[in-house]
């Protein structure tokens, strides 16, 4: 907030150099055009196979209307569509929570039926990485992954930026996390309803649907179908998520576009005028490139969990750097480099490897038990391929096998290690050189000494408060002494 970067990877150019700022904000670029284009083209997806309407128009009717109030609205049009769509998103959700749970016989019903199929678990405390959901992976690692989402994603810290005060975030964060702790627990429910819905014929196994998120579409369309209006709230709640995820990331795109690349790469000033007729462009590029993508996605289906775990893996590397800044002062350039570029290695190699042989059918995911008896007219030989398919994970490495969750601690903590070695073994950073606007507060307290007070503010550009001039010299090399704050 003191610094005022309109790219939070500028930080990092402050902090360390811009080869680190660089590195941070192409990472990001991938990040999101990848992401952008798995949030659209998922949900779109799986709504075609259930209510009909066609995958292509709704991608492009999306990216039309996203394109154009992203890039001409810049981030003002962003945060007042995102709060309507917020809204519709919730609206949607609790509607089909509340007829779900009133159909399914009420909450005691609902939880009576997940409970006896052993599908609640509380506190599963096994330590083990490679546990998909335990108490570790999901409090740990996820605060991990929410972490590197609020403090080192440019499209929530450029929110942050675009209010007045300090105070103002800290409530915006608060009620982003109370309201994200309502649409995943809304979330939760709607799940338990769902098996208390299907729990006698599995819509899956049985051949219905061929993927897991088609099964909220089929069950709006079964149990809300003729309720006028209904379908049309489901689907307009779906995508509000996708609208509001690919306009932050155009708008994002084309900040650190425009001030990491055009001005910190090509080092080109840009006036306030010239930069908003940039970002427009950018923003429409952007767009268009993130659309044209969704129909390479659609050739390779492997690629929506790659992308999806990409998202926790960058954000574990940014947030380590970020972190890295922040509170180890001694922390230098060539550290944070070699931090991120180890870490992002390592994280991929997990990743990746981790994707190849799921989709290879080396690695099952833990699932509990369903039914298909009530199921009529089933397919007999849908079911024998869907229960008679085998996987034989011996062979394969036990790091591929660790949870997601885990992506961006992993990404995180492996980074401000080899980043603090490498800083001390190439010559740590002197704390007193670190302007103390780059620290964490409290570690900036750590290294201010206040025995002796500083009457200047800015050694390179001196500011004299009454000195008289044959005093001045003093004053500056008592500045520059490690035991006076700048």
């Amino acid at each position: 907030m003191k610094l005022r970067l309109t790219s939070s990877y500028e930080y990092l150019h402050l902090r360390f150099d811009r080869y680190c700022r660089l590195l941070a904000s192409m990472l990001y670029m991938l990040q999101m055009i990848l992401y952008t284009s798995v949030a659209v083209y998922a949900p779109a997806l799986a709504l075609s196979h259930v209510t009909g309407l066609n995958t292509y128009i709704a991608v492009t009717l999306v990216y039309v209307v996203c394109i154009f109030y992203a890039s001409q609205g810049g981030m003002k049009a962003v945060i007042m569509t995102d709060t309507f769509q917020a809204a519709v998103l919730v609206g949607s959700l609790f509607l089909i929570l509340g007829y779900g749970l009133s159909w399914a016989g009420g909450t005691a019903q609902v939880w009576q039926d997940n409970v006896s199929s052993g599908r609640m678990e509380f506190f599963n405390m096994d330590p083990s990485p490679t546990v998909r959901h335990s108490f570790w992976s999901v409090i740990v690692g996820g605060t991990f992954y929410w972490t590197t989402m609020f403090c080192s994603n440019q499209a929530s810290i450029q929110k942050y930026l675009s209010v007045e005060s300090i105070s103002q975030v800290r409530i915006a964060l608060w009620v982003s996390s109370f309201g994200m702790i309502v649409i995943y627990s809304i979330n939760f429910l709607t799940g338990m309803v769902l098996y208390s819905a299907y729990k006698d014929c599995d819509p899956l196994t049985a051949g219905y649907i061929s993927g897991q998120d088609q099964l909220l579409p089929l069950y709006v369309m079964n149990f809300m179908g003729s309720l006028r209006g209904m379908p049309g709230f489901f689907v307009a709640g779906i995508f509000a998520a996708s609208l509001g995820t690919v306009a932050s990331a155009l708008n994002s795109l084309a900040a650190i576009t425009c001030e990491d690349i055009i001005r910190g790469l090509f080092k080109k000033n840009l006036s306030a005028n010239k930069g908003a007729i940039y970002a427009r462009w950018i923003s429409i590029f952007f767009g268009a490139l993130s659309f044209a993508l969704v129909f390479v996605v659609e050739r390779l289906g492997s690629v929506l969990q790659v992308a999806l775990s990409f998202n926790g893996m960058v954000g574990g590397v940014t947030l380590g750097l970020f972190s890295l800044g922040m509170f180890v002062p001694w922390a230098n350039a060539k550290g944070a480099i070699a931090g991120a570029v180890t870490s992002l290695m390592v994280v991929l190699w997990i990743g990746l490897g981790a994707q190849i042989a799921t989709v290879n059918g080396q690695i099952q995911l833990d699932s509990k038990p369903t039914s298909i008896e009530a199921c009529p007219c089933i397919n007999e030989t849908t079911i024998i391929l869907n229960q008679s398919h085998e996987f034989d994970d011996d062979e394969v490495p036990s790091i591929y096998k660790t949870s997601y969750l885990w992506y961006s601690a992993i990404g995180c903590t492996l980074t401000m290690l080899v980043g603090i070695v490498v800083s001390f073994a190439t010559g740590a950073q002197n704390p007193a050189d670190v302007d103390q606007d780059y620290l964490s507060p409290p570690i900036a307290a750590m290294f201010r000494i206040q025995t002796k007070p500083c009457s200047v503010t800015n050694v390179q550009g001196i500011t004299n408060y009454g000195l008289e001039l044959e005093d001045e010299k003093s004053q500056i090399d008592t500045c520059k002494s490690p035991k006076c704050s700048s």
